[in-house]
Order: structure tokens, then C-alpha cells, then sequence
């Protein structure tokens, strides 16, 4: 009998994995940090930007870590040019990681508008958007495993957002 991708053992499996040493070098956007205040400031669009990729990825036929930073270091630039005033939105090449970048960015959208609507206006700047996209650019990075095909980027976001269960037959 075969496992599947995401069952358990591999999961389990993947704790066990040595990790590949990144350099200082190879961490793109060091110079965008979150501290800790600024993250339980805008826990809000944190969780719902994660809750985003991870739909993305579990929607997308195909996906994996790779994609996921693709598409994240695609957003971040996007977002960067944008603090300097300049519209240039930069697509990468790979169709899964734009994929991911238009699921995104359409789901950012309607938070700022459900946001305008709750608030009369929106709190969400580009600049928060991009110091989120960083911090989970970076949380990729340290959940890469080294594997080309790899998923514990994936994998460590459902831990977050675990799919809710199914409906109990059995009531109270």
C-alpha cells in the first residue's frame, strides 16, 4: 500500500530532516525585519496573508516549497518597487508561482475591501503587506528541507491552519 504526498509518516518524516545551511548572503530582504510588536499589530493581516498561501498551494495542482518562494520573492519586489512610488508588478516565469501570486493578491484585495467596509477606511498599507510577505518569504525559508519537490513550507502552515474536520454524526 502506497502513502500518499501529505500523510502522516512523511510528515513526521520531515522533523527528522537536517536542515540545509542557508548563508547571510543567500537571505534575500535582510534588511526588512518585523519585530515583535509590529507582528501581534498586524496579527490580523499576518494570518489571513499565511491562511492565502496556504489555500493557494492546496488549490493549485502541483505545488510545492519552490513555487511558494517563487511566487513570495515575486510579491516582495512587487511590493518593494511600490514603496518607491513605481508600479511594476513582477511576475516570475513559473506558472505555478504566478498562479499563487494572482490567488494572493486577489484574496489581499477583498481584505482591504471587507476591511474599507468594517473600518470606513483601510488600515492596510503596502508597506505592512511587504514586511508580511518577507517574514513568511524568511519562514520558508527556514522550513526548506533542500528538496527539490518539497513541502514543509506547506506543511508547517497547515499546522496553523489545520482543515477543519468534518462534521460529527453523533450528537450531544
Amino acid at each position: 500500500m502506497s502513502c500518499p504526498l501529505d500523510c502522516e509518516y512523511l510528515q513526521r518524516a520531515r522533523k527528522r530532516d537536517p536542515m540545509p545551511s542557508i548563508e547571510r548572503g543567500q537571505i534575500p530582504n535582510l534588511d526588512m525585519r518585523m519585530t515583535q510588536s509590529e507582528l501581534r499589530e498586524h496579527e490580523e493581516l499576518l494570518s489571513f496573508m499565511a491562511a492565502a498561501v496556504l489555500r493557494a498551494a492546496l488549490k493549485i495542482p502541483g505545488v510545492v516549497d519552490l513555487d511558494v518562494r517563487e511566487a513570495l520573492d515575486a510579491m516582495a519586489r512587487t511590493y518593494r518597487t511600490l514603496q518607491s512610488g513605481i508600479y511594476y508588478e513582477t511576475r516570475p516565469e513559473n506558472p505555478l508561482a504566478a498562479e499563487i501570486c494572482s490567488f494572493v493578491q486577489n484574496a489581499l484585495e477583498e481584505f482591504r475591501k471587507n476591511e474599507t467596509e468594517r473600518l470606513g477606511s483601510t488600515r492596510t498599507r503596502d508597506g505592512d503587506v511587504l514586511k508580511i510577505l518577507v517574514f513568511l518569504q524568511h519562514f520558508a525559508l527556514d522550513r526548506n528541507n533542500g528538496r527539490q519537490r518539497g513541502r514543509a513550507f506547506v506543511d508547517a502552515l497547515r499546522g496553523f491552519y489545520p482543515p477543519p474536520s468534518a462534521p460529527s454524526l453523533i450528537l450531544p
